[in-house]
């Protein structure tokens, strides 16, 4: 295959950044909506209904393969685990939107990587040096700059943010174990299944049935998911993470103008200095990750 012109590649980058930058946004504008939603709504049972809308956005492609035949798989024990940590992690997330100010949440999402890193060593056995151990220990302290010491529901609702980053993290390295023997629609139709059926037993004991302006918008929440997974892929395969993955940063803008706008919520100092701090950590080691990938 030919080597891509700089025209090519210049154009690919900035489709990327643009992808990066659009799923930000959308993630900002998705939260916005959950958060409005939890004032009639619970959390849980607004995760079901974002996890049954994405799987309903799966059918036709399952339909266009040919029907479930490719479910077929040895592996159906990591899948479950895979959709219990993705169903933790969403759960949480969205109990922490309920909670915390849009832009705390947004911060201590980007721990999430750091948390995969991290578990990619104790449980995949990758073997890393003192740089990307210096990343990782920056990062972590970025996360306790804005889980500073203090009381009251702000800082319950980054505990639980947090704790949404380490099941979120779990859930990527068993995707990363499945990657080698499943094909990805199997791991999307796998996890799209298995996490409603784990955010569903949560919501009954919540359940009440939401009225049609807010299936509406639970459907919105839904669709705006799977647009955000779309975007993000279609970034991370157009250019290296190193590219694209400082505009992530972005998300802290976008939350704490929607944060103030919609809700009022004044962003905190604190999250955003712990924000940049796990920013700039992720971004070094996903660039120490390209140059010890690079052939020598």
């Amino acid at each position: 295959m030919a080597p891509s012109s700089p025209s090519a590649a210049s154009s690919n980058a900035l489709l990327a950044i643009t992808c990066m930058v659009a799923a930000g946004f959308l993630n900002t504008v998705m939260l916005s909506a959950i958060k409005q939603l939890t004032s009639d709504l619970h959390p849980f049972e607004i995760a079901f209904f974002r996890s049954l809308v994405g799987f309903l956005v799966l059918l036709p492609l399952i339909w266009r393969s040919g029907g479930f035949e490719f479910m077929r798989t040895s592996q159906i024990g990591r899948h479950v685990l895979r959709g219990a940590l993705n169903a933790g992690g969403m759960l949480l997330y969205f109990w922490a939107v309920a909670l915390a100010p849009l832009a705390t949440v947004s911060a201590i999402g980007f721990a999430s990587p750091l948390f995969a890193a991290l578990l990619a060593i104790l449980i995949l056995r990758e073997k890393v040096g003192l740089r990307r151990w210096a990343g990782l220990a920056i990062g972590f302290a970025g996360t306790i700059v804005i889980l500073r010491p203090g009381s009251g529901i702000i800082e319950f609702g980054a505990l639980i943010a947090l704790g949404s980053s380490v099941m979120w993290a779990g859930a990527m390295i068993t995707i990363k174990q499945l990657t080698g023997t499943e094909s990805p629609l199997a791991i999307t139709t796998w996890g799209a299944f298995s996490v409603g059926v784990f955010c569903l037993i949560p919501a009954l004991f919540f359940w009440q049935w939401p009225t049609l302006e807010q299936c509406l918008w639970l459907v919105v929440v839904g669709i705006l998911g799977s647009i955000i997974q779309l975007s993000l892929a279609k970034a991370f395969s157009l250019a290296d993470t190193t590219l694209v993955l400082p505009f992530d940063f972005l998300k802290l803008v976008w939350a704490s103008i929607f944060g103030y706008l919609l809700f009022a919520e004044v962003p905190s100092l604190w999250a955003w200095v712990g924000g940049m701090i796990i920013s700039a950590s992720a971004f070094y080691i996903a660039y120490r990750e390209r140059v010890r990938s690079q052939p020598t």
